[in-house]
């Protein structure tokens, strides 16, 4: 790696942890620097979910209270998140890069325009209901297909369908759904590491660049308006997906 790319990943790395701590989103950055640092979409991926990973850890630590009081009614949903996490990084490991490849910018214009309809998607407070029942329990099975396989967009999609599905108040879904993409980030890892997919030059530099911006990235929240960030993480998807149709 050069100099300058070496720059582009850190800076890419940096403002992806400091978007996910305002608006979420980060991982559209990741994602797009470590393709034009030369990674295959296969290998761009599973690095991006490598240096994303420990930004899940420490939101699920900031949540260990809430989460203190609902793990046993989170038991099942969790074996879901392994199972589905497992599921979807076997898929995206069974492809070649030039069929994912196909598929970058359809994954790309769904999950910003889930990111864009983020807000619509918020849930509100309401009753909070059994976690384990069935369409919960299936819910989170798909979504966590879909985080391991890409996961851009997992968060809003997890919140979304917990909300239908278990309801509660914001921090409780909210505790819910970083415990749950944990688990979810955890399993995919291990399968993207035994496959061997991982650019871990790229992931070195990245990953302490992430966590600096995540650190950053609570002073920002505090006096960047949210729609501000929302529109720039919007913008870079809407970018990436010309990108990939284009160049398809």
């Amino acid at each position: 790696m050069t100099l300058a790319m070496i720059g582009l990943l850190f800076v890419a790395g940096f403002l992806s942890g400091a978007v996910n701590a305002i608006a979420g989103g980060g991982t559209f950055l990741t994602f797009g620097a470590l393709t034009l640092a030369g990674l295959p979409p296969i290998s761009a991926n599973a690095t991006s979910s490598i240096a994303q990973f420990p930004g899940y850890v420490t939101s699920t630590l900031a949540y260990r209270h809430e989460i203190a009081k609902m793990w046993r009614g989170a038991v099942v949903l969790t074996i879901a998140s392994l199972l589905g996490g497992l599921g979807g990084a076997l898929i995206l490991l069974a492809l070649d890069n030039p069929s994912f490849r196909a598929m970058v910018p359809w994954l790309l214009m769904a999950a910003t325009a889930l990111f864009a309809a983020g807000p619509l998607l918020k849930p509100k407070a309401s009753e909070e209901r059994a976690t384990n029942s069935l369409p919960s329990i299936l819910g989170q099975f798909l979504t966590a297909v879909y985080g391991g396989f890409f996961g851009a967009g997992m968060g809003i999609m997890m919140l979304a369908v917990l909300g239908l599905t278990t309801g509660g108040g914001y921090h409780h879904l909210n505790a819910l759904k970083n415990l749950l993409a944990t688990v979810i980030a955890a399993m995919a890892l291990l399968v993207f590491i035994g496959g061997g997919v991982v650019g871990w030059p790229q992931a070195v530099v990245m990953i302490p660049a992430v966590a600096a911006g995540g650190w950053a990235g609570v002073w920002l929240a505090r006096r960047v308006p949210q729609t501000i960030m929302r529109v720039l993480v919007v913008a870079v998807g809407i970018a990436l997906t010309i990108y990939y149709f284009v160049t398809g």
